[in-house]
């Protein structure tokens, strides 16, 4: 045994005998070790409470530890575990429906190509009708043209009511599709990512290479 080991045996010995004579027990307990604010090692039957959320360890009689206490967790350190729990949770749950949906990684491609198609049909008309739109807008500005404040003739009549509110309202649905397209198309890259992932995954549970 070594010095050191031979010093905190003592030392351990020394304070399990105090706590024996102090309780009038013969039995030589285990004994509880924590380090205080300072970095002082101590030995006791009990851990004073402002101490007792730290890391402490409880030794035996030859001075072996027997049991570790972790410390008291923080708030943040048992939100990051109970979030980590939940990823855990929802990885197995994701394997689980992988394995009893699909049999082969051909299923996962058919499925990913015919709702990839429905989602680009989608985006097509979506762009055509914005075609339409832009064809709408051209012409009635033209139209524009001939009236105040647009029409290079200052004698020109003022723009119509109709034609005005006809620009805006084309401009407002030129908008709202433009819009809806760039969902589209992020729901389609979404989409294709989703389901390589689901590929790789699968390939990865059934061994596939």
């Amino acid at each position: 045994m070594s010095n050191r080991a031979r010093t905190r045996a003592a030392c351990v010995a020394a304070a399990i005998g105090c706590l024996a004579a102090r309780s009038g027990h013969v039995a030589e307990p285990n004994v509880y070790r924590w380090v205080d604010g300072r970095g002082i090692v101590h030995y006791g039957d009990q851990i004073p409470p402002k101490y007792s959320t730290r890391e402490r360890e409880v030794v035996n009689p030859e001075g072996i530890v027997v049991q570790r206490l972790s410390a008291q967790k923080t708030p943040a350190e048992i939100a990051a575990e109970q979030q980590k729990e939940l990823a855990a949770k929802a990885r197995r749950e994701r394997d689980r429906n992988l394995l009893n949906t699909y049999v082969s990684v051909e299923d996962i491609k058919r499925l990913r190509d015919r709702r990839l198609t429905l989602l680009e049909d989608q985006v097509k008309v979506t762009a055509q009708f914005l075609d339409i739109l832009d064809a709408k807008l051209a012409k009635l500005l033209a139209a524009s043209g001939r009236y105040r404040p647009y029409a290079a003739d200052p004698k020109a009549p003022p723009m119509p009511d109709q034609l005005a509110d006809d620009i805006v309202r084309v401009r407002n649905d030129i908008h709202t599709q433009r819009q809806n397209l760039a969902e589209k198309q992020g729901e389609a890259t979404a989409m294709r990512a989703q389901f390589d992932s689901d590929i790789a995954r699968f390939k990865k549970l059934k061994g596939i290479h």
